[in-house]
Parts: structure tokens; sequence; C-alpha cells
């Protein structure tokens, strides 16, 4: 049987070394366009698909290897007599090889001016076509769509003169993977034109980041996956500078800690402990704002996750270096800062361009047999219907303090409760079964520096013994969504106390 070998990519990565490779144990080699022209220039004999078709190219390239004499080269069964016959009836011959990847879909539309029409034109039909046919006769067929693979498709070759079952079953499967990605995204990208919301079908796809050595538990297996076309200002595509492999909980503690930091554009410092934040600061520096941020809770920032949205200097790394870390994350180190935080080796240093930005994502949550999506919670308060039902309202000072508050209360576990001054957190309650659980949590981390200060409840209160307790602590602001049946005792217990309370109309539930 004539050995023939389909050669058409666009990841041209090693492809002239193997198809010359190939040549060289007999294989004809059969190309298209691009390739084949770099195939030429580089001295080797190709056929082109016309030559084996007997067809030109038309339509613009849009029509050349959807042909009997490319698809039945591909799917025939090489055992069976029959379809034997049916090749040697029309000069069909065989395929063995198959080595393909496809049109740079995912590459044109990150580019930010790509057009609609451009994109079109970059979703591939025939070679999804031909790896699909190929990977499903794998049983005669050896297909490639990942240059990684090619020294071991050369090395069974060179051995035995074929490669083994199972490594074609292998390849197949990863060209599966490999074109339900590719069309996983094609399938988002038309469901956004089309301004879908709630499609009937969901199909996603995400890429291997990195295998962790284990989940939340050690007995637990994790891994690690990124989207591909996913917001950059996120730990998925951050940059680790230093320090040992992220884990499963570093990585879920190191998302909460930059959701809440991208709440800020002042110089801000939060400290994360089991995706709550234990201490959240403001101030006019990076390292102010991080004396605040541990200031607010010194016992529970040991062994944290730091989030700053500014450069660390020289003079806050010193800071940071006192404290035993798991990771410090910002937008970049000064030279000195990494000189002075790399001399622990375990502590991780990650950098994320927060010049990128917000981008718009929708959030998952698997659950066992199913998943729940919905929109993430940008809701700020310059979104929010502001009212006061108070006699009182809040002054200057305390305007700042619930809005810090406000700002972080979205980010605590439910029922949470914050309690803050204009420029750093004082006590935190988080995920309790009733909200004056987490209010009593919280006012009595914040014991006497709770005189004064101001209370953000993430949804309203059901009776007015948050407000109670509130007032018996000193505090002289509260904010919370309102909405609940008795607001009017909430009201009315504020206006005894003399509290300024504000309503904002939505609640920040996190679970």
């Amino acid at each position: 049987m004539k050995k023939r070998a389909l050669i058409s990519v666009s990841d041209k990565n090693g492809v002239s070394e193997f198809a010359k490779e190939l040549i060289n144990l007999g294989f004809e080699i059969v190309s298209t366009g691009g390739t084949k022209k770099m195939l030429q220039e580089q001295g080797l004999p190709v056929l082109s698909v016309t030559d084996v078709t007997g067809f030109p190219e038309i339509l613009e390239g849009r029509v050349k290897t959807l042909n009997p004499f490319i698809h039945g080269g591909l799917l025939a069964k090489h055992g069976e007599a029959d379809h034997q016959k049916q090749l040697e009836e029309h000069g069909i011959d065989p395929i063995q090889v198959v080595c393909v990847n496809l049109y740079p879909f995912q590459q044109t539309i990150e580019k930010p001016d790509v057009t609609v029409e451009d994109a079109i034109e970059n979703i591939d039909i025939g070679g999804p076509a031909m790896l699909r046919a190929s990977a499903k006769n794998h049983q005669y067929v050896t297909v490639v769509v990942d240059p990684v693979d090619y020294e071991t498709v050369l090395a069974e070759l060179k051995a035995s003169g074929e490669t083994t079952l199972e490594t074609r079953r292998k390849l197949a499967a990863k060209v599966f993977r490999h074109t339900a990605a590719y069309d996983a995204l094609i399938a988002e990208y038309m469901t956004n034109l089309a301004e879908e919301e709630n499609p009937e079908k969901l199909t996603v796809t995400y890429e291997l980041k990195q295998s962790l050595r284990y989940g939340e538990n050690p007995h637990q297996k994790a891994s690690f996956y990124k989207k591909p076309l996913g917001s950059k200002f996120s730990i998925a595509y951050a940059d680790q500078l230093h320090g040992k492999e992220l884990s499963y909980n570093n990585i879920n503690d190191a998302d909460a800690a930059l959701q809440i930091v991208k709440e800020f554009t002042e110089p801000a410092a939060v400290a994360v402990k089991h995706m709550n934040p234990c201490g959240v600061g403001t101030g006019k520096t990076v390292f102010e704002a991080f004396e605040k941020a541990f200031a607010a809770d010194p016992v529970s920032i040991f062994g944290g996750i730091i989030a700053l949205n500014q450069e660390v200097d020289a003079e806050t790394a010193r800071k940071l270096h006192e404290i035993f870390l798991e990771i410090i994350i910002a937008p970049s180190f000064s030279k000195e800062a990494i000189e002075v935080l790399t001399s622990k080796k375990n502590l991780r240093l990650l950098t994320i361009p927060f010049e990128q930005g917000q981008k718009v994502e929708r959030k998952m949550t698997t659950i066992e047999g199913g998943l729940l999506m919905q929109d993430q919670d940008r809701y700020s308060l310059d979104d929010a219907n502001i009212t006061i039902p108070t006699k009182r309202q809040p002054t200057e000072a305390e305007w700042a303090a619930l809005k810090l508050g406000w700002k972080v209360v979205k980010h605590v576990k439910s029922n949470a409760i914050v309690v803050s001054d204009k420029d750093m957190t004082l006590g935190i309650g988080a995920g309790q079964m009733n909200r004056v659980g987490s209010a009593e949590i919280a006012l009595k981390q914040a014991g006497a520096k709770a005189e004064g200060a101001a209370l953000a409840s993430d949804a309203f209160f059901p009776m007015d013994d948050t407000v109670e307790a509130a007032a018996k602590a000193g505090i002289t602001a509260i904010i919370q969504p309102g909405g609940s049946i008795r607001d009017a005792d909430s009201i009315k217990k504020a206006d005894e106390y003399g509290i300024a309370m504000v309503f904002t109309g939505v609640r920040h539930f996190k679970h």
C-alpha cells in the first residue's frame, strides 16, 4: 500500500522537519496553500490537493479538501475488502498520517479591531472535517494536531513502520478535544454576536494552566485551567515572579483578594484568609494602606494572601517581610522590593496587569450534575438608588466610612457585616447563619474602635436586633439594602439612637 501523509497547518513550528522525516520513511506528502509553498521552498517534494482531487480550489479557497479523493482516503477501513475494492474502483489512495491544525480563529478575534467579516473567514471548515474524519478512523490513521506529538509519531514509525493503536487513540482523543475547544470559541463568539443571553446549550472551553498537587484537602485531586479569551486582569493570567507552586486554596484566596482590591482606585491593600477579607486599608501610599490592613486584624493576617493595587516599594516590602504570608499580588515590584521578598524562598510573588481593566465575564459555579451561571456582581454605589430613611443624614466622614464598608461587604461570605472607618476595616463578621451573629463578631473585633464607626450589611435586617447591637457598640452610621417587611422597626431603632442609615436598594449575597 502506498504510504501517504496529508499536511496542512497554520502552526508551522517543526512541520518541515516532520515532513522531511516522513519522506525519508517513504511517505508521499500531500499539502495545501501556505504549507505546500513552505515545504517546497525547503526543497521537499509535495503533491497539491488539486493534484490528488483533480479539482481546483474554489470560492476563494473555501472549498479545497472537501472531496471524496481526500475523505475517502481518510475514512477507508484498511482491513475491510469492500472498502479496498471501492478505493481501487475510484482510484483513491489511503492516507495513513494526517497533520492538520486550524485557522487562527482565537488569535483573530483577540485583535481589538477585528471585523465580523475577518472573524467569519477564520472559521475553518475543511480542517476540522479532516481532523474529525481521521480521528474517527484512528484504527488505521495517525492524526497529529499538536507539534509536540511529532517526535512520538516519528519515533514509533521509525521503530516499527507504524504507530501503536494506543498512541493513535490518544492522538484521536486530543483531536476531538481540539476541535471541540475550537467550536466552543466559535459558538461563544457567534452567541455574543447574536446577543443571545441564555442559549439552549452552553459550550465552554478551558486550557490546562497547571496540574495541582491536590485540591482543598490532600486526598482530593485538582487542576487549574484558564479561559482562552479570559480576562487578563485575573489570577489565571498572573505572572509568578517567585515562590513555590500555587495550590488550589492559594488560587481561590488570591482570586478573592484580587476581586476586593479591584474596588479601589486610591492606594489599597487587602488581606484574605479562606476567601474572606480579614483586613482592608487605604491610604496616600501603598505602605500606609498596608499598615492599616495589617492593623485591622494582625492575628488573622498570619499565613494570608495580600493584594495591593500599587507597585510594592522597598519600604512596603520590608514591612511585608516581617510577616508570614503565602502570596503577595501587585501590579509590579520594585527591584529593591524583589531583593527583600525573594529572601523567603516559598513566598509567592504575583504580578497582574491592573492597567488592563475589567472585562465582563459571567460567573460559573458547578454543582453535582449541573452548573449555575450568573453575571458577576459589579454593582457599586454609583449604580445604586440611594435613600436615607432616618432623621439624621450621614456626615462627610461617615459617608467615607460607609463607602469603604460597602465596597468590602459584597466580597464577604453571607451573612456579612463589616465595621469600618473612612480608610480601613475594623471588624468583619462572615458566613454566619443569622445576621446579628455576624454583627456581633464584627463588633467584638472592632471593640472600642466601633465608637463613631460605620457598619455595612450585605442584605437587609429582618429585625431591629442588628441596629440595637450596633448602637450599643457605638456605631453612628449604617448602610444596608433595605427591603425588609420590617424596615420600619430598624428605622425607628436607628432614629432612637441617632444613627444615620442609608438604603442602597441592592443586596450583595455571596455564598
